[in-house]
C-alpha cells in the first residue's frame, strides 16, 4: 500500500492510488471460490446440485464413449455425495506439462481434462472442461478413487487443496472412478440436496443413453433408505412415453429415427396427442438446451416442409396460400431431438442454446428422409396427423381475424380499454400496477380505496373460458378475456410484445372461498398457457386478503390464516386478561362484556370473552379503506409472486387439473383430497 502523505498532490486522471500491485493475479482454483456463481450459476439450491451433475457428466461422457455400463449416486449422512462408475478411470501416471499425476491435475486445475483434444472423447457433456475441478474447489472435503492399471488409486483434497500425493492403496483388477464430496458451508449457505431433483435428472439422462443402469441410493435417513434404479433400451422412445403419461395420443405409432449423419448422431421421436400445446426438448450431448438452438431448428423445418410435401401429394393442400406453418404442424405435438456432436458450441455459460450450424443440416437430412417414409409406411398416422394441421390452419385464421378485431378496436378507442377498467392515472408501466378483481362488490371497493395514480381496477364478471380447452378464436368470445388481453396491453400469440406491457405489476385479487379459488385458477392458466412471459418476468402476483379481522376494544389486527387467527386470539386474551387483572388490584369496576361474535354471528364464547372475530369470505364484504391498508396498500399488504420453478411438472399438473381428460383429474382429486384443509363449500 502507498505512504499516506499530505504534501503529495494527486496525479492528472487520479492515477497515483491505481499500480501494478492493485492487479490481482487469481491462481488455481481461487477464480472459482472467489466467483462461485460464475461456474454453476448461483450459491443456492441449484448450485448445490449443479455439483453433482459435473461429476456425473463425467460418467455419462465415458458411457457415451461405450467404456462405463454402471453409474451409482449416494447420497449419504454429513452432506455427502458419493459419484462411481465402471469406466476406464482417471488416468494417474505423471502429466508431463504439470509434473504431477493426471489425477491431481484433472481433479485441481481449470481447463484441464481428456475433452480438449485427441482421441479420448468423441462426444462430452462438458463443453469448458472444469466440470469436476469446480466441485473439488466448493467442496470442503473430497476423496477421489480411481481403478485402473490393476491398482486402486486414491487422493484426497480440502477446498481445492491436495492433502497428499496420489498412492496405490491396493490392487485391483477393476476399472472406475468414484468421486465422494462434500459442498463447503462456506459457499453454500443451505446444503440439502433434493432426492426428487436428482432422480427426475437421472432418469431424464437413463434415456438418453440408453443401456446404461443407473442406481440413486439415500442412506441420508439411515432408517429409511431409499434406492431407485433405471435401464431404458428404448432410448428417446421410452422417453417420450414417460413424458406423455396421461395424453390421449392421436397416432399408433410413435415416429422414431436414430442415425448418424457426417460424424453426428441424430435421434428424434415424435408423436401428436389431442391437446393444443406443444411440448419440444431438445438436448446437445445429454445437456437439455431449454432455448432450443440449431437442432430444434433443423427438426422444425424438417416437420413443416415434410408434412407440407405429403399434404400437397394427397391433396388435402390446392395452393400455396394453404400451406401449413410451424405453428400448425406443431399444435399438439411432443417431440424429443437429441444430437451427439464432437465440439458442441452453446450460447451462454447455461448452455441453454446450440450454436452448431451443422446439427441444423444433420437433424434436417435425417428427420426429412425418415419422416417421408414413415407417413408412406403409416397411411392411418398420415392423415390423422395432416387433418389435425388443417384445423389448426383453419383456428389460426379464425383466430387472427378475432385477434385483428380485438385489437384494431383496442386502438381505435385509444386504449380508453374496457366498459369497467377504472385506469390510473400514471403511464409509466414500472409503477402501474393493474388489480384483476372478482365480481362488481369488490370491484367498487378497490376502486374507492385504491391508489388513484398507480393502480388499475378491472373487475371480471362470473369466471372466465378455461383456455385449457380452448383455441384463441374460441377465447375471443369470452368478454372478460377479451377485456383482459386489452388492459394487458402487450398482445397475444405470435402478436405479443413484452416491452407493450402497460403494467409491471398484475395482481390477480380473489374472494378466499371455492369460487375465487377457481377464479383464480383459471387466470392462472390463460397467464401460463398464453402470457407466459410474464410470469417468467416476474410481472403476475397474487394477493393475500386477510381471513379475519380480530378486535379488542380499540386493538384490531388482520389475520392471514386459521393458525394465525388462534395464536393472536391467545395473545389477546392475555392482554385484556392482564388488563383486567390491574384494574382488579386498583380497586376500579371491571365491566362486564359480550362474548365474542363472529362473521356469521355466532357465539364464540368458548375462545374468550370480548373478542370480536370477523371472517372475509368476500373482498366486497370489506369497507374500502380496510381494503387498502390491508390488499392495496404496497407497504403494508401481502403479495404471493407467481413463478415456475419446474415448467415440465407445472405443465402436466395444469393439463390433469384443467384438460378435457376427467380420469386423471379424478385421481388426482381422490389422492390429494385428505389433504385439503380449510375447505370453505
Amino acid at each position: 500500500m502507498a505512504k499516506k502523505t499530505s504534501k503529495t498532490k494527486p496525479e492528472k486522471n487520479g492515477n497515483s492510488n491505481y499500480t501494478a500491485k492493485d492487479i490481482y493475479v487469481l491462481e488455481g482454483l481461487e477464480p472459482v471460490r472467489k466467483r462461485p456463481g460464475m461456474y454453476i450459476g448461483s450459491t443456492g439450491v441449484s448450485g448445490l446440485h449443479h455439483l453433482i451433475w459435473e461429476v456425473v457428466d463425467n460418467s455419462f461422457d465415458e458411457a457415451m464413449a461405450g467404456y462405463a455400463k454402471h453409474i451409482r449416486v449416494e447420497l449419504m449422512p454429513g452432506n455427502r455425495v458419493a459419484v462411481t462408475d465402471d469406466g476406464r478411470g482417471i488416468p494417474v501416471e505423471t502429466h508431463t506439462q504439470t509434473k504431477k499425476s493426471a489425477l491431481e491435475t484433472v481433479m485441481t486445475t481449470l481447463h484441464a481434462g481428456g475433452k480438449f483434444g485427441g482421441e479420448s472423447y468423441k462426444v462430452s457433456g462438458g463443453l469448458h472442461g472444469v466440470g469436476v475441478s469446480i466441485v473439488c474447489a466448493l467442496s470442503v472435503w473430497m476423496r477421489a478413487e480411481v481403478c485402473r492399471d490393476g491398482g486402486l488409486y486414491a487422493q484426497e483434497y480440502k477446498r481445492g487443496v491436495p492433502q497428499s500425493k496420489v498412492r496405490k492403496i491396493e490392487k485391483s483388477d477393476r476399472t472406475g472412478t468414484k468421486i465422494i464430496f462434500e459442498p463447503d458451508p462456506e459457499i453454500f449457505k443451505e446444503i440439502v440436496f433434493d432426492q426428487k431433483n436428482i432422480v427426475d435428472h437421472l432418469r431424464q439422462q437413463a434415456f438418453l443413453t440408453k443401456g446404461i443402469h443407473i442406481e440413486i441410493i439415500d442412506t441420508r435417513d439411515e432408517k429409511n433408505p431409499f434406492y431407485h434404479g433405471f435401464y431404458f433400451d428404448g432410448g428417446l422412445r421410452s422417453f417420450l412415453k414417460h413424458v406423455s403419461q396421461g395424453e390421449k395420443p392421436l397416432q399408433e405409432d410413435v415416429f422414431y429415427v436414430e442415425k448418424e449423419y457426417e460424424g453426428m448422431g441424430v435421434e428424434v421421436a415424435f408423436a401428436y396427442t389431442d391437446e393444443l400445446e406443444t411440448h419440444e426438448l431438445s438436448f446437445a450431448n445429454n445437456i437439455y438446451t431449454p432455448d432450443g438452438g440449431m437442432h430444434l431448428t433443423g427438426f422444425r423445418s424438417a416437420l413443416t416442409r415434410s408434412l407440407n410435401d405429403f399434404a400437397r401429394g394427397e391433396g388435402y393442400i390446392k395452393s400455396a396460400d394453404d400451406n401449413l406453418t410451424g405453428d400448425d404442424v406443431r399444435e399438439g405435438l411432443m417431440a424429443i431431438v437429441s444430437v451427439k456432436l464432437r465440439e458442441p458450441q452453446f450460447e451462454g455459460q447455461t448452455k441453454a442454446r446450440l450454436g452448431n450450424p451443422e446439427a441444423r443440416t444433420a437433424v434436417e437430412v435425417v428427420m426429412g428422409e425418415a419422416l417421408k417414409d414413415f407417413l408412406e409406411r403409416h397411411g392411418t398416422d398420415a392423415r390423422r396427423i395432416i387433418e389435425k394441421c388443417l384445423l389448426a390452419l383453419k383456428a389460426r385464421r379464425a383466430a387472427k381475424a378475432a385477434k385483428d378485431m380485438v385489437l384494431r378496436k383496442g386502438a381505435l378507442d385509444g386504449l380508453t380499454l374496457p366498459g369497467k377498467l377504472a385506469d390510473c392515472s400514471s403511464r409509466n408501466p414500472a409503477e402501474s400496477e393493474l388489480f384483476i378483481v372478482e365480481g362488481d362488490s369488490a370491484g367498487g371497493s378497490a376502486k374507492s380505496g385504491r391508489d388513484r395514480r398507480t393502480q388499475a381496477i378491472l373487475p371480471l364478471k362470473g369466471k372466465i373460458l378455461n383456455v385449457e380447452k380452448a383455441r384463441l378464436d374460441k377465447m375471443f368470445l369470452n368478454k372478460e378475456i377479451k377485456s383482459l388481453v386489452i388492459a394487458i396491453g402487450t398482445a397475444i400469440g405470435e402478436s405479443f410484445d413484452i416491452t407493450k406491457l402497460r403494467y409491471h405489476k398484475i395482481i390477480i385479487m380473489t374472494d378466499a372461498d371455492v369460487d375465487g379459488a377457481h377464479i383464480r385458477t383459471l387466470l392462472l392458466t390463460l397467464f401460463y398457457r398464453h402470457f407466459p412471459r410474464i410470469i417468467e418476468n416476474g410481472n403476475l402476483y397474487i394477493a393475500q386478503p386477510p381471513l379475519y379481522r380480530i378486535q379488542v376494544g380499540k386493538d384490531a389486527r388482520y389475520v392471514y390464516s386459521d393458525s394465525e387467527k388462534e395464536k393472536v386470539v391467545l395473545e389477546m386474551q392475555k392482554v385484556k386478561s392482564d388488563k383486567q387483572a390491574t384494574k382488579a388490584k386498583s380497586g376500579a369496576k371491571v365491566e362486564k362484556e359480550a362474548g365474542e361474535v363472529g362473521a356469521e354471528g355466532e357465539d364464540q364464547t368458548s375462545r374468550g370473552k370480548g373478542i370480536n372475530i370477523q371472517r372475509y369470505k368476500g373482498l366486497g364484504e370489506m369497507n374500502p379503506d380496510q381494503l387498502w391498508e390491508t390488499t392495496l396498500r404496497p407497504d403494508t399488504r401481502l403479495l404471493k409472486l407467481v413463478g415456475v420453478n419446474d415448467a415440465e411438472a407445472a405443465d402436466h399438473l395444469f393439463d390433469v387439473l384443467m384438460g378435457e381428460e376427467v380420469e386423471p383429474r379424478k385421481q388426482f382429486i381422490q389422492a390429494h383430497a385428505l389433504a385439503v384443509k380449510n375447505l370453505d363449500v
